[in-house]
């Protein structure tokens, strides 16, 4: 297999010379930011989905009660600082003075608390404090309080944790059921969303928050810190063709295009008006998720009988480009390069991939030609190539298989069904989570093994759940680091998921734009000039 041919067709674009395309309004001036999102905005909800452009819309317009910073520590946000009681049995956490939801409304202990309960039936870690929590309560309008049942010296980490975040909405809208989306899209955060001239498929709008009261001391760094903003409107421009996303930047038609192809990045890189670097510096990580609930994949066996076909190399050329510099393999189940990071489990990705061998499993497993399906995104990077990758390998390696492309917003409604494959389920989908959301058991949501509460896929592993729960409890680094070995050394046994290896994360923006904070696609403390 050529790894690179199969982003031919969907990622094809000139090579050499500028880029020509329809034109894009040009930017009224220095108030505004235009740019290309990654994806299309289709849930405005970040507790309902882990979507990352969801998740970042939702960073505009809401506040944490916690930032968590470069070095991976949490800070008070929202909150002024919080009191440890009774031997760590309880917490009090204070709000500072000046915060107010987009209609005017003075933010409360009572949102937060509302906010706090919404997002621990849904987040894997609000999961596990909820657990360990006897009671949640305000105390009056600035304090709220965690009586916890035992000790969870991880509870502000939970608060600024950057995936399924602690975003604090108003009492009334986070009272809605966590499993249904919220109607009202009112946060506290340093934009206003600007619902009347959203057109999905096409354009969001954001403006800034005059009432926004930033912190006022700190240093700006990933989530936490001061967040000051210097544009008054950011425009999210929809452009799935990667050839007039990145015409449209070299004209100056926008100013950033969150996630250009590996393709058109060495053309971008060579005109001097614009920078093209790493997002973060932290990168992602590719995952393969198969659905347990029906065949062919509840079959453990024929998961397993994937391994020896899956090259990690195969997939991370295909997602950023041959340059060994921005990707890897040989990763398992947690960020490469972090302390819970380790080798536990991954021989089945030793040695040369041997596609007969699978077949010869397959066979084995019982494998007799069941339909599967295979769903996956046309506008979302990393998720494409994936996705074109395995379509090529399940088609080698004999499946019976139904490939179902469309926007990422789609598949993102689609992966929720937990329907048979003939009553329009799924059967395999592709991720590429941030190294945030893979530091560890307590942000990893895709290691959560609990059935049908557990990300779609829905493993049910009890074994698996023991060693999460025995993770939280272990005295020190070296206990942790000792249980991470055990959940991926099972994980990789069970099949949760299969990791496709690492990759950098890239952006191009215009080189008069300064101050942007790494991590993700931030939009507080850029500015022009």
């Amino acid at each position: 297999m050529k790894r690179r041919s199969l982003l031919a067709a969907s990622l094809a674009a000139p090579v050499l010379g500028r880029l020509s395309a329809p034109a894009i309004a040009a930017a009224p001036g220095a108030a505004v930011l235009k740019v290309i999102p990654s994806a299309n905005l289709t849930s405005f909800d970040p507790i309902f989905t882990t979507a990352y452009i969801t998740r970042n819309h939702a960073f505009m317009i809401y506040d944490t009660l916690y930032g968590l910073n470069a070095a991976l520590e949490p800070v008070p946000q929202m909150a002024a600082g919080h009191t440890v009681d009774d031997d760590g049995l309880t917490v009090t956490i204070t709000l500072r003075d000046g915060q107010k939801f987009h209609d005017g409304e003075p933010v409360r202990a009572a949102d937060a608390v509302a906010s706090l309960r919404r997002w621990m039936k849904r987040s894997a870690f609000g999961q596990k404090l909820d657990a360990a929590t006897n009671e949640l309560t305000a105390l009056d309008d600035k304090r709220f309080r965690f009586r916890l049942k035992k000790r969870f010296p991880t509870l502000l980490d939970a608060l600024a944790s950057v995936p399924n975040t602690t975003f604090v909405m108003p009492e009334r809208v986070a009272a809605t059921d966590p499993y249904k989306q919220i109607a009202e899209t009112i946060g506290s955060g340093p934009f206003r969303f600007k619902r009347d001239e959203f057109n999905s498929g096409s354009l969001a709008v954001y403006e800034r928050n005059p009432d926004y009261v930033p912190r006022p001391d700190g240093e700006t760094s990933l989530t936490a810190g001061p967040k000051r903003v210097f544009f008054d409107r950011i425009e999210w421009h929809i452009v799935p063709d990667a050839a007039t996303a990145g015409a449209a930047l070299q004209r100056g038609e926008v100013d950033w295009w969150e996630q250009p192809t590996p393709d058109l990045r060495p053309l971008l890189a060579r005109d001097k008006a614009l920078v093209v670097e790493a997002i973060d510096n932290a990168g992602s990580q590719g995952i393969l998720r198969l659905n347990h609930l029906h065949p062919p994949f509840d079959n453990k066996a024929l998961r397993r009988a994937l391994l020896p076909a899956v090259s990690q190399a195969d997939y991370m050329q295909a997602v950023v480009g041959t340059d060994p510099n921005d990707w890897h393999d040989g990763i398992g189940v947690f960020a490469r390069g972090t302390p819970m990071a380790n080798s536990a489990g991954l021989e089945p990705f030793a040695g040369p991939r041997d596609i007969d061998l699978a077949k010869q499993l397959m066979k084995e497993a019982g494998y007799n030609g069941q339909k599967m399906r295979l769903i996956g995104p046309t506008d979302y990077l990393a998720q494409t190539a994936e996705t074109l990758v395995s379509a090529d390998l399940f088609n080698r390696l004999g499946f019976n298989q139904d490939v179902a492309i469309s926007d990422w917003g789609t598949v993102v409604q689609r992966r929720t069904s937990r329907e048979p494959v003939e009553k329009g389920g799924w059967s395999a989908m592709y991720l590429a989570p941030t190294s945030f959301d893979l530091l560890d058991p307590a942000v990893n949501g895709t290691l959560r093994a609990n059935g049908l509460a557990a990300f779609p896929g829905w493993p049910s592993v009890p074994a698996l759940e023991a060693l999460n729960d025995s993770w939280f409890d272990a005295p020190d680094l070296a206990g942790r680091k000792a249980i991470a070995a055990d959940i991926q050394r099972l994980a990789m046994e069970e099949v949760v998921y299969i990791p496709l290896g690492w990759f950098k994360n890239f952006t191009a923006l215009r080189r008069d734009l300064t101050d942007r904070v790494r991590g993700f696609a931030i939009y507080w403390n850029v500015r022009r000039g």
